[in-house]
């Protein structure tokens, strides 16, 4: 059986990355801290944007991490599913207006 190339284990490892960077690390760490307080949005809302960007560009530690967030932050399973559909809309939307182009080409080429 292969081994499995996301490690659940891996995700505790995050603060790692500053080990070769110290300096680009801490900058991270301060500005993604700072990008989750409360402001304009909630924590929690900021959470379940971040769950549905996680899907959108399926990142399986980000999923994991942002599921367990906005659970912790008493986000419903309910909402968690819409977040996720409105994440896949905007993703399929944007597959489908870039069949302009394709249409565009095709109307260029067949004059």
């Amino acid at each position: 059986m292969s081994k499995p190339y996301y490690k659940d284990e891996d995700l505790k490892k995050f603060g790692s990355i500053s080990d070769w960077q110290p300096e680009l690390g801490k900058k991270f760490f301060d500005y993604y801290g700072k990008v989750f307080e409360a402001g304009a949005l909630t924590a929690r809302e900021k959470s379940l944007i971040a769950l549905a960007v996680a899907h959108t560009i399926q990142c399986p530690y980000c999923i994991d991490a942002y599921t367990t967030d906005t659970l912790e932050k008493g986000v419903a399973e309910e909402e968690m599913m819409e977040a996720l559909h409105v994440a896949a809309a905007i993703r399929g939307g944007a597959s489908l207006v870039h069949g302009v182009q394709m249409m565009n080409k095709a109307k260029e080429l067949s004059m």
